[in-house]
């Protein structure tokens, strides 16, 4: 079977969850036994958003082949399994910035380069070059931003000619947008989805089904207008509501019959879905048999996106330990000696993720110090790594003066430092140490308890490192290596022995985590957590914590 191809736009407001449909579609096509690829296609002229602040766009998604993606390739995968590349995901800066380097070397033998068709060529040459390296049955191709912006209409373009070049038989649109409830006269409103089909249209893309994101359900009188005025049948009229849980969406897709209406559509000889196992996980994320406070202290609490992968992590560990985690985010730059046990005392464990630059470090470290003095299980995860080795080497061994030269290039006891190959680097984009790497676990080590082996890969971004000079000075101290990348003897994770769970990781074990594969370091963790919330009794929470339930409705 050849390949079919979905392209995924959205219209009338940003934020209403493409990715998580693109995923949706992605895990319904393949319980019915159906090889799916995904791909993400974003407008703007970056070339990738390594070089962006999290609060710009959240967070960065790293695949195995070492690409910086838009943090909805992590949805991809997780709903689907599949693992993406750096073919998955396309950007106005990759394509232009192509265009430009072949107009320089001569490549369009004088020709006036244009929007199209050489934009749109490459752009088409990029969803081809997918289909052929991976050969799936169905290519869903997600484009970012909404319909009307000016930065993604030679996408627009592209799929419409792409749809063109390769027939109507063997590919199909779906848009999604939004039907607003009006409070004031408590009525849903058509006209917002009828405009932007209108502005789909005129580029020439008539979409072949509607998901309607709504609050409110859609009664049939409303389905049949939408249905008359935007050109489509009744039965392609989808409701996509707010759910309890993004891992709900797929069921919801399935009694609408998405599913039936793209295997018809595109004639694809397929089985009947199997979805037993997504139910099991499903019913496990609504009704856990215990919950559990999980203390996050970041850099970047203010957009829960820059921890995407980490809130959904949690969910995943949940359903391993048949509990509920709720994720306390607590702002790193505000935290203080003189504050920590009201914002962390009741917390059952406390996680320091990743991050860049100076701001909070000093707050991380105080977390760190206060976990491991009062046996709190702690998990830090590339800069919450750096910050409890930081903290180990000033409190228990005695170097006050211990940095890394990130935040102090002339501290005398460098116990973090900048990796070698990166002391020449100057560019800043796509040059740190990216993609997934080997690491040989330390025999008898908790990763090794989680992990049940002693070789594993996981996926890095990052330029500092444990200072391996200093290696024997902390294990005699008590801080081991658990984990040693066999490629260049680098300390990929850190233990405490004497702790109920103390495990720092360069790595950034949350992208390898899925719902139906929770990853072992997470799932490790919260079952610590769920012992020492048992042993001592107390599961309250601060009233001046920001509460956020990881299972609750995210949008992507």
């Amino acid at each position: 079977m050849s390949t079919k191809y979905i392209f995924i736009t959205g219209g009338v407001v940003s934020s209403l969850g493409k990715g998580i449909a693109a995923a949706s579609i992605g895990r319904l096509l393949m319980s019915r036994g159906l090889k799916v690829e995904i791909m993400k296609m974003d407008p703007y002229i970056n070339v990738d958003p390594g070089t962006m602040s999290p609060f710009q766009h959240g967070e960065v998604y790293v695949t195995d082949d070492g690409a910086e993606t838009d943090l909805d390739l992590g949805h991809y995968e997780r709903f689907t399994g599949i693992t993406t590349s750096k073919l998955s995901n396309v950007t106005t800066g990759m394509i232009y910035n192509t265009v430009i380097t072949k107009e320089r070397e001569g490549a369009f033998l004088g020709a006036t380069v244009q929007v199209i068709p050489h934009i749109t060529d490459e752009i088409k040459g990029r969803i081809q070059a997918l289909a052929v390296a991976r050969e799936p049955d169905v290519l869903i191709s997600e484009v970012g931003g909404t319909v009307g912006d000016i930065e993604g209409l030679p996408f627009l373009e592209a799929i419409r000619q792409f749809w063109l070049d390769v027939g109507r038989k063997n590919a199909m649109f779906i848009h999604l947008t939004l039907v607003p409830f009006i409070e004031s006269i408590g009525e849903l409103k058509t006209k917002p989805t009828q405009h932007s089909v209108r502005a789909l249209r005129e580029i020439g893309i008539q979409p072949d089904v509607l998901v309607c994101r709504t609050p409110k359900s859609l009664p049939l009188s409303l389905r049949k207008k939408i249905a008359l005025f935007c050109n489509v049948d009744l039965n392609a009229v989808i409701e996509a509501p707010d759910t309890d849980t993004i891992y709900s969406v797929p069921m919801k897709f399935l009694d609408e019959g998405l599913d039936e209406i793209i295997v018809d559509l595109l004639r694809l000889d397929c089985d009947r879905p199997k979805l037993s196992d997504w139910k099991a996980m499903l019913e496990k994320v609504r009704n856990p048999a215990c919950e559990v406070d999980i203390g996050i202290v970041g850099k970047y609490t203010s957009l829960k996106d820059s921890y995407k992968s980490i809130i959904e992590a949690f969910v995943h560990a949940g359903v391993a330990n048949d509990c509920r985690v709720n994720c306390h985010w607590i702002e790193a730059e505000n935290l203080r000696t003189d504050n920590i046990f009201d914002r962390l005392g009741k917390m059952a464990g406390i996680l320091v993720p990743g991050g860049f630059g100076t701001r909070g470090i000093e707050g991380m470290i105080t977390a760190v110090k206060f976990a491991r003095e009062n046996g709190i299980p702690f998990f830090g995860i590339c800069l919450g790594l750096q910050c409890a080795v930081v903290e180990f080497a000033r409190n228990v061994m005695g170097h006050e003066e211990a940095n890394s030269t990130e935040f102090d290039k002339d501290t005398p006891y460098p116990v973090i430092s900048l990796l070698e190959e990166q002391k020449k680097v100057r560019i800043m984009g796509a040059t740190m140490r990216l993609g997934a790497y080997p690491c040989k676990l330390t025999a008898k080590s908790r990763a090794m308890e989680a992990y049940g082996g002693k070789l594993i890969s996981e996926r890095h971004r990052h330029r500092y490192e444990f200072n391996n000079e200093f290696l024997d000075s902390f294990k005699k101290a008590g801080m081991v290596a658990g984990g040693i990348c066999p490629d260049n003897d680098l300390v990929e994770i850190v233990e405490l022995t004497d702790s109920p769970w103390f495990v720092g990781v360069q790595f950034h074990p949350e992208l390898k985590s899925q719902p139906l594969s929770p990853h072992p370091l997470f799932t490790g963790f919260v079952a610590s957590a769920l012992a020492v919330k048992n042993e001592r009794g107390s599961g309250a929470v601060s009233d001046d914590l920001d509460v956020v339930e990881s299972s609750s409705v995210e949008k992507d």
